[in-house]
C-alpha cells in the first residue's frame, strides 16, 4: 500500500492524469519539493516521466493569493517568448483535490536554495550566476504582454498604490501581533508613491532559488518558477524585491540559510547597475522600490507565521519565520529614509 501524501489524493490524480496528461503510464508517486513557503509543490512520477504539481497551502486562503489559474496562464503564455519556463501540462479546478492545481513538466537542473549550495560554486561562477539571473529578469520585462495574449492580465496604471494598499490589507488579515513599524512603513510608502516607471509582466517573487539553472553552467537559467504573484505592473517592483532578498533579515523566512542572502553574491548596488545597463531603465526612485519590497516580504512572512501557529505548514524551519517580520519592516523604513 502506498503511503499517503499530505495535500494530495493520488488515486484521484491518477484518474486526472489518465485523461489529461499524454504519455502517462499509470501508477503515480509523489514527493514534496522543499524550498517554497507558500504554495505546496510536489514532484510526481510514473516511473518513466516526471512532472511538478503546485497547489495552494492547507487551511483558509487569503483573497487573491495562491491563484493557480493565473500561474498556469502566464507559464503557458511565456512558452516560446525567450523567457525560460517549464512547459505547461495541465490545469484543474477543485473537483479533483478540493483545490485548484497546476501541472508543468519537470525541468532538470540546479536550484540554489541555500548558502551551502551556492558556495559550492567557484567565486567567478557565483558572479556569473547572479548576473545571468538579473539578465533574465530584464528580459522578462521586455516581453510585450499583448503579443502573448496577456493584455488583460493586470492593470499597470496605479499598480504601485494598489500594491501598498493590498499588502497593508493583507497585513490586517494575517497579523498575529501589533507591529508599529509596519504601520509606519505603510504610511510612508503611501505618501512617497511615485508614478509607475513603466509597464511589463512582473514575476512578483523573483529571487535566485525561484530559478532552475543549467547543471553544467550556473549562468544559464533553464526555467523561472513560482509565478503565483505574476501580473502586469511596474518592472522596478520586481527589481526592488530581488535586491531586498539579499538582506540577511530575510534568511529566517527560508530556514536561516537562503542563498540570496550570501555575501559572496555581487552586492545589490552592482546588480542594480547590471539591470540598469541591460534594460536601459532609470533607477532614480530605487529606494522606494526597496521599501516596497521589504513591506511585501514582511507581510508574506507574517502570513506564513500565522499559518504555522495554526498548524497548517508542512516541513522544517517554519518556527523561525515570525522572527523575520520586525527586522524586515525596520529595514524598509531605513530604505525609505535613505531615499529622502
Amino acid at each position: 500500500m502506498r503511503p499517503e501524501v499530505d495535500g494530495l489524493d493520488l488515486p484521484a490524480l491518477e484518474g486526472f492524469f489518465a485523461e489529461h496528461v499524454p504519455g502517462f503510464t499509470g501508477g503515480l508517486s509523489a514527493e514534496p519539493l522543499r524550498g517554497g513557503r507558500s504554495n505546496l509543490t510536489f514532484v510526481l512520477g510514473d516511473g518513466t516521466r516526471r512532472w511538478v504539481l503546485r497547489r495552494p497551502p492547507l487551511g483558509e486562503l487569503t483573497p487573491s493569493a495562491h491563484d493557480m489559474g493565473r500561474e498556469y496562464r502566464i507559464v503557458a503564455a511565456l512558452a516560446g517568448s525567450g523567457v525560460p519556463v517549464a512547459r505547461a501540462v495541465a490545469m484543474a479546478g477543485p473537483e479533483v483535490l478540493g483545490v485548484p492545481f497546476s501541472v508543468v513538466e519537470y525541468v532538470t537542473g540546479r536550484v540554489l536554495r541555500t548558502t551551502a549550495e551556492l558556495h559550492a560554486l567557484a567565486p567567478a561562477d557565483i558572479a556569473r550566476c547572479a548576473h545571468g539571473v538579473v539578465d533574465v529578469l530584464a528580459q522578462l520585462h521586455e516581453v510585450d504582454p499583448e503579443a502573448l495574449g496577456l493584455k488583460d492580465f493586470g492593470r499597470p496604471e496605479g499598480y504601485l498604490a494598489r500594491q501598498v494598499r493590498r499588502w497593508y490589507d493583507q497585513w490586517q488579515r494575517v497579523r498575529t501581533r501589533s507591529l508599529p513599524d509596519i504601520d509606519s512603513l505603510h504610511d510612508r510608502l503611501a505618501a512617497a508613491c511615485p508614478p509607475e516607471s513603466g509597464a511589463s509582466i512582473v514575476h512578483g517573487d523573483y529571487r535566485i532559488d525561484n530559478t532552475i539553472l543549467d547543471p553544467d553552467d550556473p549562468a544559464v537559467v533553464r526555467a523561472v518558477v513560482d509565478w503565483e504573484m505574476a501580473t502586469l505592473g511596474d518592472p522596478l517592483a520586481d527589481l526592488g524585491l530581488h535586491l531586498v532578498y539579499a538582506d540577511p533579515a530575510f534568511a529566517p523566512v527560508l530556514a536561516g540559510a537562503a542563498a540570496s542572502t550570501s555575501d559572496r553574491l555581487p552586492p545589490p548596488a552592482d546588480l542594480a547597475r547590471r539591470y540598469a545597463h541591460t534594460s536601459g531603465r532609470d533607477l532614480a526612485n530605487l529606494d522606494f522600490y526597496l521599501g516596497l519590497g521589504y513591506f511585501k516580504i514582511a507581510v508574506i512572512a507574517e502570513g506564513i507565521h500565522a499559518r504555522h501557529l495554526k498548524g497548517l505548514t508542512r516541513g522544517d524551519g517554519f518556527e523561525q519565520v515570525g522572527a523575520a517580520v520586525a527586522p524586515l519592516a525596520a529595514a524598509g523604513l531605513r530604505a525609505l529614509a535613505k531615499g529622502r
